[in-house]
């Protein structure tokens, strides 16, 4: 087990550089078995999502082989066997296994994937994505049998616009015969990201990045070069970071347009940021103004930066409201952030945070990958040592967050317990 230890108060400086989205490439990686020849995927981050699913990879038996954050799949020696339990549970995005290993062999064996507990988290849109191209489910016990003599392609309608089963659908689509039209399609750039790699090996697919993707089958589908996007999530968890912290910290290798949902309301905050091309450089806002927000879709703010920005808002002048609309568990981080001081109510789906209070160090546990992220920002506004136990969750989604706050000035360590 590993804990964070983290001393408050520091001012942060410098540059901090922003790895490859973690939520496109956990789609990527297994996207990549679709090929029939060698896939080339340039920045891939360093986390332990992408070990999980290399090991996935590496059962099923494709070649992969890293290095310089470029990862190399070989999937011609794959052979479709059964996924166990104790894998496809590390991570939630195990399940684009499912539809990679149906839509190349229209049979697929394994159990229900992992991931944080923030919510039911169903796949039921996904699998009517399957069987809406022709596929049968069979479940029992948490393992899904899933098969299709014939994948056809068909007309899909999400009942909510799922960044899972967007992918997933498409994923299944690619190779199925003839025109799927998937309509509430989740427009997330990530989405854009796993269409223009599927394109790249010769799949045929318009419309990502809007409600409606079309996609016409193709019988094969080749070896091809994709680098992974910036992680949008991470760009945001360091722009909130130096709204708190930040003397001109300097954060680059960001799409700032991915981002514009949180930089347009920390400006309305009072916030100072200078947006370039390809940087975002920020400084502390003495005198933070309270908001209201709500988690949306995209481009509407994004549920991963929730748990955040809620850091942030307990030091705002006054009563902010946010509310999550996409998980209805994720809120853990709460009961933590008041421990340190912290003056939030939970309403539902709501939360009243009143502000500014004085954050205190104090020894708390991250449930999941982005409450975790909050925790670390409070603790670097905080007075003292505080211990983040737990801190697992957040190495599955942020890529040498250590070294890279270190390098800007913060006080913090890892340590095993």
């Amino acid at each position: 087990m590993k804990q964070i230890k983290v001393c408050g108060g520091n001012t942060l400086s410098g540059t901090i550089k922003i790895s490859g989205a973690k939520n496109s490439a956990v789609a990527l990686i297994p996207a990549s078995i679709l090929a029939d020849d060698i896939v080339k995927i340039d920045n891939i981050p360093n986390i332990s999502d992408i070990e999980a699913l290399k090991e996935i990879l590496l059962f099923l038996g494709a070649k992969v082989d890293t290095k310089d954050g470029i990862m190399t799949i070989d999937p011609k020696l794959i052979n479709n066997k059964e996924i166990p339990k104790e894998i496809s549970n590390k991570l939630r995005a195990s399940y684009y296994f499912m539809s990679a290993l149906l839509g190349k062999y229209k049979h697929v064996e394994m159990y229900f994937p992992g991931g944080c507990k923030i919510g039911a988290r169903p796949i039921d849109q996904t699998l009517k994505g399957f069987e809406a191209l022709g596929a049968k489910v069979v479940e029992k016990d948490n393992k899904f049998l899933i098969t299709a003599e014939k994948l056809t392609g068909g007309h899909v309608y999400l009942d909510m616009p799922s960044v899972g089963a967007t992918i997933n659908t498409m994923l299944v689509a690619v190779k199925a015969q003839g025109l799927t039209i998937i309509e509430n399609a989740a427009k997330e750039p990530e989405i854009v990201n796993v269409a223009t790699f599927l394109n790249n090996m010769g799949a045929k697919i318009t419309g990502a990045g809007t409600s409606e993707i079309r996609i016409k089958g193709v019988e094969s589908l080749k070896g091809c070069f994709a680098e992974v996007i910036p992680d949008r999530i991470e760009t945001g968890t360091y722009i909130i970071l130096g709204a708190l912290l930040g003397d001109n910290l300097r954060i680059e290798n960001v799409i700032p347009e991915h981002v514009e949902s949180l930089t347009l309301k920390l400006r309305e905050m009072g916030v100072k940021m200078d947006i370039g091309d390809d940087y975002i450089v920020v400084n502390k806002c003495e005198k933070l103004k309270s908001t209201k927000l709500k988690t949306l879709g995209y481009p509407g703010f994004p549920t991963d930066l929730q748990q955040p920005i809620t850091a942030l808002l307990t030091q705002a002048n006054g009563v902010s409201i946010l509310e999550e609309t996409i998980y209805e568990n994720r809120f853990q981080n709460v009961k933590y952030l008041n421990k340190m001081g912290a003056n939030i109510s939970i309403n539902g789906k709501k939360l009243k945070i009143k502000g500014p209070t004085k954050l205190k160090a104090k020894k708390v546990t991250a449930t999941d990958l982005r409450a975790g992220a909050c925790l670390i920002i409070a603790a670097l506004i905080s007075k003292g040592t505080t211990k983040i136990e737990n801190i697992e969750h957040v190495l599955r989604g942020y890529e040498n967050i250590i070294e890279k706050l270190t390098n800007v000035g913060a006080k913090i360590e890892l340590e095993e317990i």
